[in-house]
């Protein structure tokens, strides 16, 4: 699994994520394990794998660190 930092979350249920590899990372509250959405904050560390979805590149099994 790789780590990363919550950069941005939004009120419509999906943030970002800053891998540490230059890029960030899309993920949808769906994808959240281990927690709730609405319990994620901006630079918390978290681990997840990365998938695709229909727009490309997103995060998966976001799990709080």
């Amino acid at each position: 699994m790789a780590e990363g930092t919550i950069k941005k979350i939004t009120d419509k249920g999906f943030g970002f994520i800053d891998t540490g590899r230059g890029g960030d990372l899309f993920f949808h509250s769906s994808n959240v394990e281990g927690g709730r959405f609405d319990q994620l904050y901006e630079g918390q560390k978290v681990t997840f794998t990365e998938g695709r979805g229909p727009k490309g590149a997103r995060a998966e099994n976001v799990t709080p660190a």
